[in-house]
């Protein structure tokens, strides 16, 4: 049997994913079904348990394969990146609405009404999928109304078939966000998780973790030609050039998005693990 990497694939010894019968060993094969991810955010554990390690996290409107559901539980595996791992139930819905829009800053809320000025609903951070139905506008300002009566700052959105084209700019827009290890939104993100998200939002695909990445990207370059959007590679941490010679990056040091010299962070990095293992141009 094929020695396949757990985060991608869906199986266990007692359940798989009917697409690798053949590949791997397991008790019974089953046919995910599929759903959606219907509040802001989903964490995605390791286990079964909110004590469980946090891997990841989906953003509402993100696509899942349902493979088991349990106690409250579901597995599954992300359509986007196949990224696989346990998230609440309660957190998914049935596959129903077009998703017609995409959040463009890092977070933004939804009113009750197209009013600024009332309590919000919940906030949405940058890359959650919603269904715009209308657009209203109350005193100069540019509402987008969603399936469910709530409403958004228009300009807060964008359609889906837009990107932003230059990734290092979204990398930008979380300058200060919050560390937070397996997170990928604008409430809180990680090294890789900034790498992911603000790809995606340039309209390019990119695997979840560093080790991923560095495996997915091979245009190697020299530390010497290193340019805006390169990425430095060190075991288990990433960060983007936004220069020549400045990088951005979620980071532990900080515990914060930040922006420093390459050159000290090397530094600084090598003293408790050590130096980069690669620079690689996406």
């Amino acid at each position: 049997m094929e020695k396949l990497d757990r985060r991608l694939h869906a199986f266990r010894r007692d359940l798989a994913d009917t697409r690798l019968k053949g590949r791997v060993e397991a008790d019974r094969f089953v046919e995910g079904w599929p759903a959606r991810v219907a509040v802001p955010i989903v964490n995605v554990h390791s286990a079964p348990s909110t004590t469980a390690g946090m891997d990841t996290q989906l953003l509402h409107g993100e696509d899942v394969q349902v493979f088991e559901e349990a106690d409250g539980w579901s597995w599954v595996q992300a359509d986007a990146d196949n990224y696989v791992g346990y998230v609440e139930s309660a957190g998914l819905e049935m596959k129903t609405e077009h998703l017609t829009h995409v959040v463009c800053v890092p977070r933004s809320f939804a009113y009750p009404q197209a009013e600024l000025k009332t309590p919000p609903l919940r906030c949405h951070s940058m890359g959650a999928r919603l269904h715009v139905s209308a657009h209203e506008e109350k005193r100069g300002t540019r509402y987008a109304i969603l399936a469910d009566g709530s409403a958004m700052i228009a300009n807060h959105l964008q359609p889906l078939e837009q990107d932003d084209g230059d990734y290092v700019a979204v990398a930008e827009c979380f300058l200060h966000t919050p560390y937070l290890w397996g997170g990928c939104s604008g409430c809180g993100i990680d090294c890789s998780g900034l790498v992911q998200l603000s790809m995606q939002m340039a309209g390019r695909a990119c695997p979840r973790d560093t080790d991923m990445q560095e495996n997915h990207f091979l245009h190697e370059v020299e530390q010497a030609e290193l340019r805006r959007g390169d990425l430095v590679f060190w075991k288990g941490h990433v960060a983007i050039m936004l220069d020549d010679e400045r990088i951005i990056h979620a980071n532990g040091h900080t515990m914060t998005v930040a922006i420093e010299s390459l050159e000290l962070a090397i530094e600084r990095v090598a003293r408790l693990y050590d130096r980069p293992t690669g620079y690689r141009r996406p």
